[in-house]
Parts: structure tokens; sequence; C-alpha cells
């Protein structure tokens, strides 16, 4: 017999995965590293549904993002490249978005998070600094750098990115 706090959480998970899915990828930059870190944050909200069951896609974003960052603070490991993913951007120029993927798997795991939180989460310097346990000067700095290094490493998304961003 399926309880109604099982029945809200299933009906939960079905709703938004695709959309947790999309911002895990952006995330880790990778397609098996983005699902098993929406399962990790589902598992932590499936603990503790009857208490998040009012915010529950406030908690598990935020579990993912800590995680995520669990993850590349202990393995520091050196870039990947990023697959093609179908949901990871809507944009519709596909090469833009290839263009996009490349530059972000070539940006360090901190500054690819703080920028898909910025600017894909639309989330202030502030509540960036406090979803990540950051300083907001560190997460200015740490959007300059990732801005000018995408700047460099992708030309073509000058455009994208803005003169002054």
């Amino acid at each position: 017999m399926i309880t109604d706090d099982e029945a809200g959480f299933a009906e939960f998970v079905a709703a938004r995965q695709a959309a947790l899915s999309r911002t895990a990828y952006l995330l880790t930059g990778d397609h098996h590293l983005a699902q098993d870190l929406v399962q990790a944050a589902l598992l932590q909200a499936a603990k503790h549904w009857g208490r998040i069951h009012t915010s529950p896609e406030a908690y598990v974003r935020r579990a993912m993002y800590h995680q995520n960052i669990s993850w590349w603070r202990r393995r520091r490991v050196a870039e990947t490249t990023l697959e093609s993913h179908d949901g990871a951007l809507a944009a519709a120029d596909t090469d833009l978005r290839l263009t996009l993927d490349q530059a972000l798997a070539r940006l360090t795991p901190k500054q690819r998070t703080v920028l898909v939180l910025r600017f894909y989460e639309d989330l202030t310097e502030t509540e960036t600094a406090r979803t990540l346990g950051l300083s907001t000067s560190t997460v200015k700095s740490t959007t300059r750098q990732a801005l000018a290094r995408l700047r460099v490493l992708e030309p073509e998304l000058a455009e994208l990115i803005g003169a002054d961003a």
C-alpha cells in the first residue's frame, strides 16, 4: 500500500526530474555523474520527505549543489570532455550549445558550478555564495575569472558572454 508521502514524493520526482537532471549535468559536465548527483539528492529528499514536502525543490537543489561541491573538493580531477546532452540547454543553435558545452568542460568544477548557479539558475552573487558556502567576494572573483577564461578559450562566445560581464 502506497502512503500519501510516497505518492507525493513520486509525483515530485516525475514532475521535476528532467529539470533537476539538466542542472546536474551543467554542474558536473558529465551525464553519468549528473545522474548520480540527482539520485543522491533525491535519496536525501526521500529520507526527509516528511519535513520538506512543502518545498522539496529548494531542498533537492541545495543537496545537489552541496554534493557536487563535496565531489569536486574530493577528486580535483583533470578536465574531462562533455558528451552532447539533448536536454542540457534549450538553445536552438546546436553549434553554440556544443561550443558552450566544450568551453564549460574546460573550466574548473568550481568555476563551472558558480557560472551555472549565477547564469543558469539565475541566483544572485549573495545567494550563490550562501548556497556554496563561499564568500560573496569569492563568487565575484570566480565568476570574473571563469568568464575571462571562456572569452580566451572560445572567442566566438564573446557576444553571448558580453564584454563587461
